[in-house]
């Protein structure tokens, strides 16, 4: 008895999804004009679709309401900006001397923030949804607390208050910087904005951590000679 030939995959819920995908990046992208805009408090699921050019029947069809909208909106911007924290934060930044070190810490959160000028809006509303909120003030605490290690990292023997200060007093440094990075139009003006934020830190921190991350970097010389000296010891007894 012959078997039955494998019926082929219907492709039509593939294009399906993949429709309702690009229908949902596009009323997603609406939103984040509209939140922009106006801001999330007086923007209206009326004002999207309209931003979208689609019907609010089309709309309702994806999310039932405008908090909905946000919460997927957020929930995506909080995963691209957990991303550029992996970029700016990686063990090999911390052998980077201090302009260079500004260079990679700093680059990659400004390009998310100037790709998406609605994570502020949106972060900062008001009536932000509680969930968006939440997830925010996790984040945020997260990249402090990034900042703080940083800046511990380079000064070892220094009170830990004393790190925390420098940290958090960075970190209002660049939150300051970046409002004017957004407001400053796009090509050398806002280039121009982002160099002197950059040469704002490096002039606050290079006291502080340029003469930490020599200290750092010869107590990691030191450490290395000494495991080269244990073993060229063991070697020879």
């Amino acid at each position: 008895m012959s078997e039955k030939p494998e019926m082929p995959e219907d492709p039509k819920p593939r294009r399906r999804q993949a429709r309702g995908e690009r229908r949902i990046t596009q009323l997603l992208q609406a939103a984040a004009n509209v939140f922009c805009a106006n801001g999330y408090t007086a923007a209206s699921t009326n004002a999207i679709a309209r931003e979208a050019h689609v019907s609010p029947g089309t709309l309702y069809q994806y999310f039932p309401n405008k908090e909905a909208i946000a919460v997927e909106l957020g929930g995506r911007l909080m995963h691209e900006m957990r991303e550029a924290h992996g970029q700016a934060f990686t063990p090999e930044n911390l052998a980077l001397p201090l302009p260079e070190l500004l260079d990679a810490v700093v680059d990659p959160l400004i390009a998310f923030n100037c790709a998406n000028p609605v994570f502020l809006a949106l972060m900062h509303g008001s009536e932000t949804p509680g969930r968006i909120a939440e997830e925010h003030d996790a984040l945020h605490a997260s990249l402090i607390e990034r900042v703080r290690v940083l800046i511990a990292h380079y000064l070892p023997d220094s009170p830990p208050a004393d790190c925390v200060r420098v940290a958090d007093m960075a970190f209002a440094v660049f939150k300051g910087g970046l409002h004017l990075v957004l407001a400053a139009p796009e090509g050398p003006e806002r280039d121009a904005t982002i160099a002197e934020l950059k040469q704002v830190l490096l002039r606050y921190l290079d006291p502080v951590i340029g003469e930490g991350a020599l200290m750092a970097g010869a107590t990691a010389a030191r450490a290395v000679a000494a495991a080269d000296a244990g073993l060229t010891t063991s070697r020879n007894p």
